[in-house]
């Protein structure tokens, strides 16, 4: 019911389906551009009409009733930031602990324009031993889609310059807030 709905919703904002990856039970989704609230609302609907459940992480201090009801409805995953262990050792956890989990990180952190992406993601999945789907949103093509999966070598630099290269020909919501190498 919600993969029919969600479907029905992106064809009535004028979205359609790019390529699609295969269904693996856990990894990392990097989620780019990132530039509007709204890449959240089409990422959630792309992501359910494709018959898939995403998490992500949100502050802690959000998880209050009834807020906690809906966070944990839409796949929010608490992060407590005064915890001893960074944020990537609390998720690595969450991929030990789960048979399925599938976390959509937006690699630039932030809806402004930023040069660098945070690395948070790729020591995410390579310390989980998961793949990273690289999720897209093209606001000119109204598309939505994956440019495909990848596996982390170790070497952050020459992989995230890779992942990156990926999104070189998509277009943000707010194109000046995104930057392509």
């Amino acid at each position: 019911m919600k993969k029919a709905i969600s479907k029905a919703l992106l064809r009535l904002a004028g979205w359609k389906l790019g390529p699609l990856v295969e269904d693996v039970p856990k990894c990392v989704i990097c989620v780019a551009p990132h530039t509007s609230n709204w890449d959240f609302i089409v990422g959630k609907l792309f992501y359910t009409s494709i018959g898939r459940n995403a998490s992500f992480l949100i502050k802690k201090e959000w998880f209050f009733f009834p807020f906690n009801l809906l966070f944990n409805w839409l796949g929010g995953v608490p992060v407590d930031r005064h915890k001893r262990t960074s944020v990537t050792d609390q998720m690595v956890e969450q991929f030990n602990h789960r048979k399925e989990f599938q976390l959509a990180v937006t690699p630039e952190g932030t809806r402004k324009r930023v040069n660098d992406w945070k690395r948070g993601f790729y020591y995410i999945a390579q310390k989980a031993n998961v793949p990273i789907l690289m999720a897209y949103f093209d606001y000119k093509k109204k598309e939505a889609g994956f440019k495909g999966v990848f596996y982390p070598t170790g070497d952050a630099d020459k992989d995230i310059r890779e992942i990156r290269e990926h999104y070189r020909d998509v277009t943000a919501c707010h194109p000046e807030n995104f930057v392509q190498i």
